[in-house]
């Protein structure tokens, strides 16, 4: 059975663009094995994440991130089951920060900044959907 799960984290520290490179390097190694996919977008010291796969091995990587001291503030947004994946394409793909339009990002919250605790988990996905749509998220396989 595949499950698709949605959360949003606060970086404890500040995360540089070598971290930001590891924590992805590190995903897309990992994840194949597991059958994990996903997408992740890290902006203003917030992670919105969505990850795709069996429902054993999604439970038991979000338990891990809640657990992860470099996390704080983390709430799930949505958990559904799913017939099919989104993310298929990406062992971890990732958003690129830099063609983050501030008119999407105004199309769906109060402000042009990427705030998944103001938005419903719904609207996240609305909005990653569209940053597929556009090619916005880069890191292919």
């Amino acid at each position: 059975m595949l499950v698709r799960l949605m959360y949003a984290s606060r970086a404890v520290d500040s995360i540089d663009h070598d971290a930001l490179l590891a924590i992805l390097r590190k995903s897309k190694a990992n994840n194949p094995e597991r059958g994990v996919t996903g997408v992740l977008c890290f902006s203003g010291g917030i992670f919105l994440q969505v990850l795709e796969g069996g429902r054993a091995g999604i439970n038991e990587l979000y338990n891990r991130i809640v657990g992860d001291p470099r996390h704080t503030d983390v709430m799930l947004l949505s958990y559904e089951e799913v017939g099919e994946r989104r993310f298929a394409g990406w062992s971890m793909g990732q958003v690129n920060v830099g063609r983050l339009n501030p008119a999407l990002l105004l199309k769906y919250s109060e402000k042009a900044v990427l705030d998944p605790y103001a938005v419903s988990g719904r609207v996240s996905m609305a909005l990653l959907d569209e940053l597929v749509a556009t090619a916005s998220i880069m890191g292919q396989s």
